[in-house]
């Protein structure tokens, strides 16, 4: 076997890995010739793909592993109420996308969201500046969630592969790897490879489910939770006391932004339907709704995600969670505040998968970071040919000149993201594992500082930072007849600088109190409030208002443009002026009065996550009873779906 330090891995289950790796690779090459064509086939496969081999690969690229860590440090240390937590991402925009906005989007008929906006804002200098305000929050996010997902395949691989490299090392590798076959075969590599790791990683993950039922006791688990860890209730506080127990995690839950729950929860609910009628962001998530074959499908391939996504992920997270509560709570105690309850994952797999299952539930966490980097690569670098190279630099190039540019763009973008996931992993990134404990036996003085990110600290940023400069200029835009381009580019650039300067908040309140002496009580009192999450209102105002204002202040939109925009396109909102005008010209003309039934429609398929979220857990945790309850949660919202959703999409002819 092959040492890890304490860890081994035996040599069938790095065999696994290396096929597997191999394999992947192989398929990007082989594919290469289709992707070939020109750059539609390169980033939406000439939108000839099944919507379902597109809703599987949506899910598979959301299945990360980053991810799967920070919900199984959530799960350990909040219970079930972490099934709430997620929603400040938010996770049902995907129910928003499968009731309207999918439809919405797939009717303009582009190749990126930066190309949509001319279908809503027209020709001219205002659709200029929203086009470049669009790609350039585009590459921010694509070049950020890379930077996350560098974060997390660095702390996973320095546990499991067989080499004592730094986390920064093993992430520049993989990420390379990756990169080979996502640049040689495009979106059908990405679609392809994605569904062959989702199976994968969903078989090993409801093992890894049946393996912790089978490892473990409800009573170990009882005795291993402190009072309230199982309540799935939404209180004013988590009502969670880990005293006597892991003492250490009351100190991560007093400092969280989610020890006052209820406020929390509305803050998450407001800022997660404002930001899912806004739309996704220009992402891969994007990409798969403009590369289905009409509005009905992209329809359908976002209403599998929920179910394909959570049911085997939350067999693996509640699985692996319930494991290092019986079983590695000690080792927790014994670190104390040093403990990184991110790193449960791993060390749980380590110790409790058999030979063979390991290496497939590692190929499978692996093929999750590959599935999610894949897609993001894809996405960024249709952005920069498609809305940047293509449209200012060389427009009148050959096909095969483009696919080239895609090449390059997709290198270049992977570049980027590992300087980025550098800098965010900090000094400690490019220690060993050897070195880090080299370091704990010495002085204190001497061991290193840990000046990275943390992957929650990261994510609330990400989500309620930077989306939240995102979603009122793309509500607006939906919903408001008079937001035109200057005013949709003031307030994309309004949120992305807020957004940004908000990452230096903690610093500048610091310095405030250095400066007044008189204030720096206050102003520590302050400090643990000027979180993202709370700051998500006054950048979303901020942006909302400076789109307002500078859309009132420039003339409005061409009216054809418009009429054409709510004809085809047919959102609900303020459009009552455009409205009027096209029933003028057509007494039979109907606008969308679709807003209180799509709302309904969103809140019940928000129950039917939630239950499909649910439902595994209370079957690794044994307690039948509120398994069966889940289960009847989502029969009950099935059932009202297919009549008051599915029943209404239009026939497949009409699309």
């Amino acid at each position: 076997m092959i040492a890890i330090n304490s860890w081994t891995i035996h040599p069938i289950d790095v065999s696994i890995l290396v096929v597997y790796f191999i394999s992947i690779v192989v398929a990007g090459v082989v594919l290469a010739r289709r992707a070939r064509q020109n750059i539609d086939s390169y980033f939406l496969g000439g939108r000839k793909i099944p919507w379902y081999l597109l809703g599987i690969s949506n899910a598979s690229g959301m299945f990360d592993i980053t991810g799967t860590m920070w919900a199984v440090m959530l799960m350990f240390v909040y219970g079930m109420k972490s099934v709430w937590i997620p929603w400040v991402w938010p996770t049902f925009n995907q129910i928003f996308l499968m009731i309207f906005l999918s439809a919405w989007l797939r009717r303009s008929n582009v190749l990126t969201g930066a190309e949509w906006l001319k279908t809503r804002f027209g020709e001219g200098k205002g659709l200029e500046l929203a086009h470049f305000s669009v790609v350039l929050f585009a590459i921010v996010t694509v070049i950020s969630y890379l930077g996350y997902a560098f974060v997390g395949i660095g702390k996973f691989a320095t546990v499991f592969l067989p080499w004592d490299l730094s986390p920064n090392t093993y992430a520049m590798l993989i990420m390379a790897g990756t990169a080979c076959y996502v640049v040689a075969g495009g979106m059908y590599s990405v679609v392809l490879t994605d569904l062959v790791q989702f199976i994968l990683l969903s078989v090993a993950s409801i093992a890894v489910g049946f393996i912790a039922m089978a490892n473990t006791t409800v009573s170990e688990i009882d005795a291993a939770t402190p009072s309230g860890w199982s309540s799935i209730g939404i209180s004013w506080d988590l009502g969670i006391d880990w005293s006597g127990k892991l003492d250490f995690a009351n100190e991560t839950l007093q400092g969280s932004d989610y020890q006052l729950f209820t406020i929390f929860i509305m803050m998450a609910v407001l800022k997660g339907i404002l930001s899912s009628i806004a739309g996704p962001t220009p992402n891969y998530d994007m990409q798969r709704i403009l590369a289905t074959r009409g509005p009905r499908e992209a329809s359908l391939m976002s209403a599998i995600v929920s179910p394909i996504l959570y049911v085997p992920r939350y067999f693996l997270i509640a699985g692996i969670t319930v494991l290092g509560l019986v079983y590695y709570s000690s080792e927790l105690a014994r670190l104390g505040s040093d403990a990184d309850f991110e790193q449960v994952l791993p060390y749980v797999m380590q110790n409790f998968l058999p030979v063979g299952l390991k290496g497939i539930l590692l190929a499978g966490l692996f093929a999750a970071f590959m599935s999610t980097f894949d897609s993001t690569i894809n996405s960024g670098a249709a952005y920069l040919v498609n809305d940047i190279y293509k449209r200012h630099l060389r427009p009148d190039q050959s096909s095969a000149h483009y696919v080239k540019a895609s090449y390059i763009s997709s290198i270049a973008i992977v570049i980027v993201g590992a300087v980025v996931g550098v800098a965010l992993c900090g000094s400690d990134g490019w220690l060993t594992q050897a070195a880090r404990e080299a370091a704990a036996q010495a002085a204190e003085a001497a061991q290193p500082a840990n000046d990275g990110w943390s992957i929650d600290k990261f994510l609330q940023w990400f989500t309620a930072g930077l989306f939240g400069g995102y979603i009122a200029p793309n509500l607006l835009k939906w919903v408001w007849w008079r937001l035109n381009g200057f005013g949709y580019f003031a307030g994309m650039i309004a949120g992305i600088f807020v957004a940004i300067a908000s990452l230096s908040v903690d610093s500048y309140v610091a310095s405030l109190g250095e400066q007044f002496p008189d204030w720096q009580s206050t102003l520590q009192d302050l400090d643990p409030y000027l979180t993202p999450v709370n700051l998500f209102p006054v950048i979303f105002l901020l942006s909302g208002c400076v789109a307002m204002i500078a859309s009132m202040l420039t003339p409005a939109d061409d009216s054809k443009v418009l009429e054409q925009f709510y004809s085809t396109v047919r959102p609900w909102g303020f459009w009552e002026p455009i409205k009027q005008t096209l029933k003028s010209r057509d007494p039979n003309f109907k606008g969308n009065d679709r807003f209180l039934s799509d709302m309904f429609n969103c809140a019940v398929g928000a129950i039917w996550q939630i239950g499909l979220t649910a439902f595994p857990i209370y079957v690794v945790l044994r307690n039948w009873t509120a398994a069966a309850a889940a289960l009847g949660v989502i029969a009950v919202t099935t059932v009202y779906l297919k009549f008051k959703w599915y029943d209404q999409l239009p026939p497949p002819e009409t699309t």
